[in-house]
């Protein structure tokens, strides 16, 4: 029996987007737990802001990271580049961030970031204080998951699927294929590591987007 509040399924394309703090258990298993607060809450609030400001949905809080929506509920065509452009965000925010809690602590910060696009059963929760929560259901948001899980700290790898709706926009690296739990066969996995030559209207629009920084991980230049 359906709970009071709850809509109706819908099937949706939608660009889901995952990241965590890498090594967080390791970070904070000797700290206090009001500590190990104070070192996540701020990595998980510029995750947020990043996704805010292409418009995605924070679908879920998940400890030291989040699920992201890109796409939905907020419908927008080009919910694939609206999610690489808020990994991008993500993470130039952490490496500044990071720069200032190694200076005054002396730990190191990194995020990973994991996105996929594809299709997803969502529906619309309503709550008793009448917010509403976006559940969405299916492969896609377990694929987005794995893309994350496989990534290297301070990196951002993509399916396939968005790959090809996001090829020129951006720069990617390939990785070939990677076993994904789950699934029969192996997917193709692509590292984004920049902005590509196809200016978008998040660019020169109403968006303002990345500040232009060079964006380097184990000695690759991005952007």
């Amino acid at each position: 029996m359906e709970s009071r509040g709850q809509s109706a399924a819908e099937r949706k394309t939608i660009t889901a987007l995952f990241a965590d703090m890498a090594g967080s258990t390791a970070l904070i298993q000797d700290l206090d737990p009001e500590e190990a607060r104070s070192l996540i809450d701020p990595v998980v609030a510029l995750m947020m802001e990043a996704v805010h400001h292409y418009e995605g949905y924070v679908a879920k809080s998940l400890g030291d990271g989040i699920m992201a929506l890109f796409g939905a509920p907020i419908a927008h065509e080009d919910h694939a580049l609206r999610a690489l452009f808020a990994a991008l965000r993500m993470q130039q925010a952490m490496r500044s961030h990071s720069d200032r809690v190694r200076l005054e602590q002396g730990i190191p910060l990194q995020i990973r970031v994991g996105v996929h696009t594809g299709e997803v059963v969502v529906r619309s929760i309503r709550k008793d204080d009448l917010r509403a929560d976006y559940d969405p259901v299916g492969h896609t948001i377990h694929i987005a998951a794995r893309m994350e899980g496989v990534a290297t700290p301070s990196s951002i790898l993509v399916s396939e699927s968005t790959h090809k709706l996001a090829e020129g926009y951006f720069e990617f690296k390939a990785l070939g294929r990677t076993q994904i739990k789950g699934l029969r066969e192996p997917l193709a996995v692509y590292e984004v590591v920049g902005l590509g030559a196809l200016r978008t209207r998040l660019q020169v629009g109403a968006h303002r987007g990345l500040e232009v920084a060079p964006f380097v991980r184990t000695g690759v230049r991005s952007f």
